[in-house]
């Protein structure tokens, strides 16, 4: 979507709000024992709380509130019965919908002890976020925003999940245009004024490939080697972007 008035930055800032509000909140419980279900179960508490409601459930019928995603798997992860160990790679997903707004933001966490690789993987897809946002401007194709994350990617040593993009956001989950997270010159779309979308780096240590997991939502890397993911719901602007999800709660 577009913002068009006032309206459009209330609805969009207040399930951002939420969204930054949840991931802050899941970051601080994750721990060794704790299981993906009981994440989920929090999450849904302060989205009852806010008045929000989960949109991957809302418009795919996913089976949880957030998407919780663990080592090899990138993102969708179902949450349920599995308990996080100590030294996992786990990637916290929260599309949130409220009063007809939705908002995306995802981030990847290690718990302690950390590995070496795992930490420098997750600052990867950090870093490679955060060189996107200069080109992320009115009138900059969208594609220059690919260029600008695969270049840091690689620069790390780490690779991009090739087929797995950014997105429109804003009144559903994946809206035009797609964001590829390298560059793509089938993607012809300039950015404008207004426009709503996410930036989502999704890395991994070896493959740049994915495969969709048995239980037909999470998707993992093709080799098994971890992966990480950092992501937020960005407005574009004639000027630096406005990073909606990263706005103090």
């Amino acid at each position: 979507m577009s913002i068009d008035s006032l309206a459009d930055w209330e609805g969009l800032r207040g399930a951002a709000r939420v969204a930054r509000m949840t991931l802050d909140l899941l970051e601080r419980n994750v721990r060794p024992g704790v299981t993906t279900g009981e994440l989920d179960a929090i999450a849904a508490a302060l989205f009852a709380a806010k008045g929000a409601r989960s949109a991957p459930t809302l418009v795919y019928g996913f089976p949880g509130t957030v998407l919780v995603s663990i080592n090899d798997e990138i993102v969708h992860g179902v949450p349920g019965p599995r308990r996080i160990r100590a030294g996992d790679l786990v990637s916290l997903d929260v599309t949130v919908e409220k009063n007809g707004y939705i908002a995306d933001a995802a981030r990847s966490l290690v718990v302690p002890p950390r590995s070496g690789k795992a930490s420098r993987l997750v600052a990867c897809a950090e870093a490679a976020f955060a060189a996107a946002l200069p080109v992320a401007r009115a009138g900059v194709p969208v594609n220059e925003i690919g260029r600008a994350v695969e270049r840091e990617v690689r620069r790390r040593g780490f690779f991009v999940i090739a087929e797995l993009t950014g997105h429109g956001v804003g009144r559903t989950i994946h809206e035009p245009p797609a964001v590829p997270n390298r560059f793509d010159p089938r993607q012809t779309d300039v950015l404008t004024e207004g426009l709503v979308l996410t930036i989502e780096p999704m890395v991994s240590v070896g493959s740049t490939r994915y495969v969709e997991a048995g239980d037909g939502w999470t998707l993992r890397t093709l080799d098994g080697s971890l992966a990480a993911h950092h992501e937020h719901t960005i407005v574009i602007t004639s000027e630096a972007p406005v990073v909606l999800t990263n706005m103090a709660a």
